[in-house]
């Protein structure tokens, strides 16, 4: 319990003595998600038609059960993940890189809206109800650990700059341990998503199929 209390204790007082860096990177993730939202709306007629195709191509093979391999999946996610939370990393270490680090924000908040709003468009509630089931999982995970990584980052590069480049103060090597420890238990966060995404999403998935397979011309039974 003593050890639970001193994490707990931890964690609230290092999230009020970054709240405005969290309340920033929170709204940029937002901007993002409403942004995607809104290019939905900008799509032609083809590029509908594309991606509805693609869409309808995925369901079909979902529901045959024809989608990669669990294993590869697994494998995959975890690649992709490291290879972010390692340039998410790299950029942390100047200032020069936190507009980087706010366009991987962004841009995650772009796809997912773009994906939700883009399945409500084609599908309506059902649409809505599958985006959830489909993205939730995994971005449950995803995206604080992106959030905590860019919020880290930031506080290390300008206090690099600011204390240690400008005015000299104090040591450089117990804050840049503390930003490695952080965005390694970040990267432990994530390989839990990639699990959820390769073993959990599929199945839940899978299941909600039949809500919005009719609405799909020539889909298989399910």
């Amino acid at each position: 319990m003593g050890r639970k209390h001193y994490w707990s204790q931890a964690i609230q007082a290092h999230v009020q003595s970054q709240k405005s860096l969290y309340i920033f990177v929170v709204v940029l993730f937002l901007t993002g998600v409403v942004f995607g939202a809104v290019i939905v709306n900008m799509l032609t007629a083809t590029q509908r038609t594309g991606l509805s195709s693609y869409l309808g191509h995925f369901f079909k093979e979902l529901g045959r059960g024809s989608i990669a391999d669990s294993e590869i999946a697994l494998q995959h996610s975890i690649g992709e993940h490291l290879k972010t939370i390692g340039l998410m990393w790299l950029l942390g270490l100047s200032v020069i890189g936190i507009p980087i680090l706010c366009l991987f924000l962004f841009f995650k908040g772009m796809v997912i809206g773009f994906t939700v709003g883009f399945l409500v468009q084609q599908f309506s509630w059902t649409g809505l109800w599958f985006a959830f089931v489909s993205i939730v999982p995994t971005n449950l995970f995803v995206i604080p650990a992106m959030m905590i990584v860019s919020v880290a980052g930031v506080y290390f590069s300008v206090d690099l700059v600011k204390n240690h480049i400008i005015a000299h103060r104090g040591s450089l090597y117990p804050k840049f341990v503390s930003y490695c420890g952080v965005v390694v238990m970040m990267a432990c966060l994530m390989m839990l998503s990639s699990l959820v995404e390769a073993y959990l999403s599929p199945m839940i998935m899978r299941g909600s199929l039949p809500e919005i397979a009719f609405m799909l011309p020539h889909f298989p039974s399910v």
